[in-house]
């Protein structure tokens, strides 16, 4: 299906504007249209377009001048250079200077549709390329044991239909990596995968990321803007965090879900859009529901076919096989040779709580190649860069009744885990896959002066929040 386009017609005749701007329209595009070379140069530069359309011949300013002030200024859209009064050397020029075509008027409507159609289809192949070679070994889901088997096993039978997915886990397991599978091996693979984490964009404007705005619509909108669900036309939305959408845009995203169309904030008109929907979260929905945090009818739609994607400590067989990766992409990064762990440092590292799972693996691996010595790392390294864990022994041995020993163990996996963070609390609910406030009751329960430790006199620890 022909991709949708942003298109920018630049002729100093008003009857080709109209006529051109009136055949994109109906064949579903958007065109804006523009009279001179400086005006469209201001344009180009302040919005997005898949393709620029220009005369050659113009008063002022020429199309020559305007393509090789929109290559020198550093405006990546294709051109496409048409003219009436073509000859080979016009033609020649256009190409040296970056036209990706050269059209002679007068121009059939389907030569125009089907050009554009090209232009599309090979901008999206360089896009395409351009994130395979900066993907390249980043996004693979690396796994060995069978926890992960099972898991994928569900990956596949539901990659290649329709079916809406909410993805479960805890902070750091890999949600968006398993979105991108899902998309991959699907039927809308060659279709845009576009992502926007629910939680890391300020309320007021959440609506302008998800569905866009026109110029001028609010104080700051120079030009418009297709938001993420109409950049994810033919493919799909991946909403990572939903649990934390505010409730006004939980209700706006329920309608582009039942009606299959955005509006622009300042637009007139709704916009069609053909995209899948795939949502995560590391909250419990239904809790939220209950305490009216999120809407009910929200989550029967996009709770379709829940997975849920297990922490790192229930994997931990998959932990060797991580290792020996992550290594391997440090070392290729660097331009290191191969740093050896030894048995006995991944015994250690399978061992470790993991609260930030494969996200925390990732990183410590790395440091630990920093702190490698003799080439390779060992258990001393694994020491030194490791919060060591409570002798397992001692645990087990120790007298009291069993809720007791469990709060002990509680406590010292905080401590170790505020330690790690240098006593940043935030970061340190982070890393437990806690609430903020569920941290701060579990830290009261157990007997842990959060405000104490973080501002202890001489230790240099009082961090911001």
């Amino acid at each position: 299906m022909l991709q949708k386009a942003n298109l920018l017609i630049v002729d100093d005749e008003a009857n080709t504007l109209a006529s051109l701007s009136r055949a994109f329209r109906l064949a579903g595009h958007e065109a804006t249209v523009c009279d001179n070379a400086a005006r469209a140069l201001e344009l180009a530069k302040s919005q997005h377009f898949d393709l620029v359309l220009s005369d050659v011949v113009m008063p002022g300013k020429d199309g020559l001048s305007l393509l090789e002030d929109l290559k020198s200024q550093g405006v990546a859209t294709p051109v496409v250079m048409m003219s009436g009064q073509a000859h080979i050397e016009m033609a020649v020029r256009a190409t040296r200077l970056g036209a990706l075509d050269f059209l002679e008027k007068p121009i059939s409507t389907e030569k125009l549709l089907l050009t554009v159609e090209n232009a599309l289809r090979l901008q999206r192949l360089e896009s395409e390329n351009r994130q395979l070679r900066q993907r390249l070994g980043k996004h693979e889901i690396i796994w060995s044991g069978d926890t992960m088997r099972k898991f994928m096993a569900q990956v596949e039978r539901v990659a290649a239909s329709e079916t809406r997915i909410c993805i479960l886990g805890e902070t750091g397991t890999g949600k968006e990596l398993v979105a991108r599978t899902l998309h991959e091996r699907s039927p809308r693979a060659s279709g845009p995968f576009v992502t926007l984490n629910c939680a890391a964009v300020p309320a007021e404007l959440i609506e302008s990321e998800l569905f866009g705005h026109e110029k001028g619509s609010f104080t700051g909108a120079a030009g418009r803007h297709l938001g993420k669900f109409e950049q994810a036309d033919h493919g799909t939305i991946f909403l990572d965090e939903i649990g934390d959408m505010p409730l006004p845009m939980q209700a706006k995203l329920l309608r582009v879900l039942e009606e299959g169309e955005v509006e622009r904030i300042g637009g007139d008109k709704p916009v069609a859009v053909d995209v899948r929907v795939i949502v995560a979260t590391h909250r419990n929905l239904e809790t939220l529901v209950g305490e009216g945090k999120f809407r009910r009818d929200l989550f029967h739609r996009v709770y379709v076919f829940p997975l849920l994607l297990p922490p790192l400590r229930e994997r931990r067989e998959d932990i060797p096989t991580l290792v020996e990766h992550f290594a391997r992409q440090v070392c290729l990064q660097n331009g290191w040779k191969p740093i050896p762990f030894t048995p006995e440092a991944v015994q250690a590292l399978q061992a470790h709580a993991w609260p930030g799972n494969v996200r925390e693996l990732r990183n410590v691996v790395e440091r630990l190649m920093l702190l490698a010595t003799d080439g390779q790392v060992d258990l001393a390294t694994v020491h030194l860069a490791l919060p060591q864990p409570m002798d397992a022994q001692s645990v087990a041995t120790g007298s009291g009744p069993l809720a007791n020993r469990v709060q002990g163990f509680e406590r010292e996996v905080i401590l170790a885990e505020l330690k790690r963070c240098n006593y940043h609390i935030t970061n340190t609910a982070k890393g437990l896959g806690l609430e903020r406030s569920h941290l701060y009751k579990k830290a009261e329960q157990l007997g842990i002066d959060l405000q104490a430790l973080r501002q202890e006199p001489g230790d240099g620890r009082s961090t911001p929040e």
